[in-house]
């Protein structure tokens, strides 16, 4: 059989209606269903690292069911992110529920060998946890990264319980392994009480910016986005999107809910904007459906991975 002239994209919605068929990001191609690909979307359907809420481990799922009404034409960016790039849905990366320093490898080795077909990745979460091992794969392939993070929490304490290995210590031990590129990171839609002031200071002292979402409230979206674009330059850009940075009423489904968070809208415009900007990788994590309501949270998640695939997809001017 000749190989297809251009990318497979979704399955055609007049012809096999939307609610019909297994899910598949975006109704898009399995990783199997194409002979090569450019972004593959990835679950990795961990939860074993959260700290209050669990269940983040049926994220992946819900975010794919949440996502059937995706349409190819993305009109914010004005492309067509599945006819510029061959975007396939590559399932889950296996791993244990038991061992989160174990689960930690599986999903490293298990984003290594899907990028040594040459893409790029962007996951569907499972816990915060999971954003270690893929900055590990990404950097392995790219060096030294800048990290834009849009979350309620900081995730750069050192320990919870004695464990290294949790969803609020992810990016502490990025910045330890020289993953990330000092004075190029910044987290985004900050808010909530914490353990002292020292939290703050220390994630300063890794060479994170810290924009709250009192700050863009303040200063508003485009502010905010100039800032984050200066700050990561040219450099090559990984993308980690919490879900619980929205607010509880436009994401109840997640693990750590915080009072006073963005907007779906300004998460879009926020991620929009970063166009660009060099992404080279990204994830969206920690739905926990089994807090959701009538698949708000899933909605807005799949939306936010469909901006960042299409914002991989056709890059602005730089």
């Amino acid at each position: 059989m000749p190989e297809p002239e251009g990318p497979i994209g979704p399955a055609d919605a007049s012809r096999v209606p939307r609610f019909s068929g297994l899910a598949t990001f975006a109704r898009l191609p399995a990783l199997d269903q194409v002979p090569r690909w450019d972004i593959a979307v990835v679950g990795v359907p961990f939860d074993g690292g959260t700290s209050y809420r669990p269940g983040a481990r049926f994220g992946p799922a819900a975010v794919r069911q949440g996502s059937r009404l995706l349409r190819p034409y993305n009109p914010a960016l004005d492309a067509l992110p599945f006819e510029l790039a061959q975007v396939v849905d590559a399932g889950d990366i296996a791993c244990t529920p038991f061992s989160a320093e174990e689960a930690v490898g599986q999903i490293e080795a298990g984003a290594d060998a899907l990028l040594a077909g040459g893409g790029r990745l962007v996951a569907i979460g499972g816990d915060h946890t999971i954003a270690l091992p893929l900055l590990r794969a990404t950097a392995r392939r790219h060096g030294p990264l800048a990290l834009v993070h849009f979350d309620a929490h900081l995730d750069t304490w050192d320990t919870y319980f004695g464990q290294r290995f949790t969803h609020g210590t992810p990016f502490r031990r990025a910045w330890e392994e020289g993953l990330l590129l000092h004075d190029h990171s910044a987290h985004v839609g900050l808010r909530g009480p914490l353990y002292s002031d020292a939290d703050l200071t220390d994630d300063l002292s890794m060479g994170f910016a810290q924009l709250t979402t009192d700050h863009v409230a303040t200063h508003g979206v485009a502010e905010v986005v100039r800032r984050v674009l200066a700050r990561v330059g040219d450099a090559p850009v990984y993308i980690s999107v919490d879900i619980d940075v929205l607010d509880p009423a436009h994401a109840p489904g997640t693990g750590t809910p915080e009072a006073g968070g963005l907007t779906s809208r300004e998460l879009l415009a926020l991620v929009r904007g970063l166009r660009p900007a060099a992404v080279v990788g990204g994830d969206v994590v920690e739905v926990s459906p089994a807090y959701d309501h009538a698949e708000i949270t899933a909605i807005a998640a799949a939306h936010v991975l469909y901006d960042l695939v299409t914002i991989m997809a056709s890059p602005g001017p730089a």
